[in-house]
């Protein structure tokens, strides 16, 4: 079969295997700014509200997109030409699904003026955010939250602090739009962040608040008690987009996007219930709305990416390249199970609602999911960022309880001689970390004399 162009007029004539919108999209009205639009956002935050949309509802909710980035300027035209229109398809190995997500109804110009005075309109009550953890401004040597203070001496931050008039980060976008609408006396939007870092909400917080210092006391006040920024724990795996999945779209499913998204089939959103000015009702499609995501959180660091790390490294050793083969070496496979129910399930305090083997099950079965192509070589990547927020506070809290840690230990070990940067059967392979040069070189060195490695403070 011939390919449809995805548009607005084309929906209708898409094979019938592919579910397209039943809410009629000129009915949709804009509430939502989202900036970073990404495959995740799409597979994620978007669909999300498709679905609520499908149901009949939050339709004075829908999205439109935003960049603070050049690359985002190719998105956006791409997604105008097919009328914001993306093809979402879920990697069920049992059944591919495709989805037409029609959540978004516009995307603003790339441009930080036009952006500023688009979120001072008073229909925009929520600005959301993927602009990766790169996009935070984070300085790893000062905060207490795992994830670092707000890095106030970064060249784009003292731009903006300096000319706040003319933004060029997110924040300062952010922050002048707040001025604005205080200025017209209009209620200040909420912030979500849906990157996949820790207290993200406090995160995005630290960096306004951070510029809005810069401004006066009085501003940074007004945003501490007006603005929300809600911390949530988001998950869905969404790899890029490359020839292979425009070339799914296309001939299983008959639909000619530039830009379609594949994705798990599982998504998941925890999400603290603190807006400012209303939300939608994403409770009536899955979104778990809660007082504090901090458990939730810690349940995914530590079981989900602590388990992703478990099978990496042993994985590149023993020469595997993607996650499902990993999973289907029974040594691999055994040690991941144990590792889970023995050292790291019982360190984690009980939710809630919330079964932490039938959560781990379902990890597991993400795991081994062949259609997803998850690289060995991904899990394996920026190791002394990850170790400290994955592994090591696990294993740290069975020391200070006086339990054994045999399997944690065995983790770092493995970790270390991965950084040597060979395998088991000698094929070298490189070692993707910011820090490379410095982990090789200790890591070779723990071969006579394992403090080598043990022995880099701002790791261990």
């Amino acid at each position: 079969m011939s390919a449809v162009g995805l548009s607005r007029e084309s929906l209708d004539r898409l094979p019938p295997g592919v579910s397209v919108p039943r809410y009629d999209r000129a009915g949709i009205t804009p509430g939502i700014v989202h900036v970073g639009v990404g495959n995740f956002h799409r597979a994620h935050q978007a669909f999300y509200l498709h679905r609520l949309f499908d149901l009949g509802a939050g339709h004075d909710w829908g999205i439109v997109g935003a960049g603070v980035r050049p690359h985002d300027a190719r998105m956006r035209a791409l997604l105008l030409a097919q009328d914001c229109l993306s093809t979402v398809i879920e990697l069920d190995p049992a059944e591919y699904r495709a989805t037409v997500c029609g959540a978004m109804v516009d995307y603003l110009p790339v441009d930080p003026t036009a952006l500023v005075e688009a979120l001072a309109r008073p229909e925009f009550r929520i600005v959301s955010l993927t602009v990766t953890e790169g996009g935070y401004y984070l300085d790893a040597k000062t905060g207490d939250t795992g994830t670092g203070g707000f890095d106030a001496d970064h060249p784009d931050i003292v731009h903006d602090m300096e000319e706040p008039a003319s933004p060029r980060t997110v924040f300062g976008i952010l922050l002048a739009a707040l001025k604005l609408r205080r200025r017209r006396k209009l209620p200040a939007f909420t912030v979500v962040s849906c990157d996949n870092l820790p207290v993200n909400g406090d995160v995005a917080r630290q960096a306004v608040v951070g510029l809005a210092n810069a401004d006066s006391a009085d501003l940074a006040g007004w945003v501490e008690s007006e603005v929300a920024f809600p911390n949530g724990m988001v998950d869905c795996i969404t790899p890029a987009t490359g020839e292979r999945e425009r070339n799914l779209a296309s001939t299983r499913f008959g639909i000619d996007d530039a830009v379609p998204v594949t994705c798990e089939p599982f998504r998941q959103w925890v999400l603290e219930d603190r807006f400012t000015a209303g939300r939608p009702a994403l409770e009536e499609v899955g979104v778990e709305f809660v007082a504090d995501v901090a458990p939730y959180e810690l349940m995914k660091l530590r079981i989900l990416n602590g388990g992703h790390a478990a099978i990496a490294y042993a994985g590149a050793l023993l020469g595997h390249r993607f996650a499902h083969e990993a999973m289907n070496d029974p040594l691999i496979r055994a040690y991941l199970d144990k590792l889970e129910h023995e050292e790291i399930i019982p360190m984690l305090s009980p939710i809630a609602g919330v079964d932490f083997p039938a959560y781990l099950a379902k990890v597991v079965e993400r795991f081994a999911n062949p259609e997803m192509g998850d690289t060995i070589a991904r899990l394996c990547l920026d190791g002394s960022n990850r170790q400290p927020k994955f592994i090591l506070p696990t294993l740290a809290d069975r020391l200070k309880a006086g339990l054994s840690v045999d399997g944690l230990a065995l983790e770092v070990a493995l970790w270390c001689r991965y950084c040597a940067g060979t395998g088991e059967d000698g094929r070298p392979f490189t070692v993707d970390d910011a820090q490379a040069e410095r982990l090789t070189e200790n890591a070779r060195r723990a071969a006579h004399d394992p403090a080598a490695f043990l022995s880099m403070p701002d790791v261990f």
